[in-house]
């Protein structure tokens, strides 16, 4: 099957929710599945070198450790996924909100090896490809509504890839001091 163009249609700033403009702005032109393949392997080469002890606690109080961050990772893109799955097989029922601040402290990441973590993202990350890269072209601009508000199965890809680039750049940023 030839990847569709629509795959390389960055989502207009009505397709989804003010909140998200942030990670939509993050993910580079092209195709968006393309993106999502090439990124897991530059997250899982950046992860598997950290030194797992210096993944248990947060950069400051209050914070999520690395090992939340990444568990968050597969959670957020999970229901993101789930998402995209009913709103491009059409399915209007409106999808309700999560709360990653119940959700994160909840998981028990910690209580993880990265290993183990790492793996639960790359088998999340192989299972979302896998679904938009069989996604017919007319599925892409389907629209339903999440969270009370309206968005469209291409906006999803999008909000997955640029989730992904925050969660890595403040990893970089405030954990690694890159």
């Amino acid at each position: 099957m030839t990847p569709s163009k629509e795959r390389t249609i960055p989502p207009a700033a009505g397709d989804f929710a003010e909140a998200y403009a942030g990670y939509v702005a993050r993910v580079p032109a092209g195709d968006v599945v393309a993106t999502m393949r090439d990124q897991l392997g530059e997250t899982l080469s950046l992860l598997r070198a950290v030194d797992p002890s210096r993944t248990t606690t947060g950069y400051a109080p209050g914070k999520w450790s690395i090992r939340d961050i990444v568990l968050h990772m597969a959670d957020t893109e999970r229901v993101m996924s789930y998402r995209a799955l009913r709103i491009a097989r059409a399915d209007t029922t409106p999808l309700a909100s999560f709360d990653e601040n119940a959700w994160t402290p909840a998981a028990g990441a910690n209580a993880r090896s990265m290993d183990s973590l790492l793996g639960e993202l790359e088998a999340t990350r192989r299972s979302t490809v896998a679904m938009l890269d069989g996604l017919p072209a007319e599925a892409w601009s389907r629209e339903g509504t999440a969270s009370g508000k309206r968005i469209t199965a291409r906006a999803l890809a999008w909000i997955i890839a640029g989730h992904e680039r925050h969660h890595l750049a403040i990893i970089r940023e405030r954990y690694l001091n890159r």
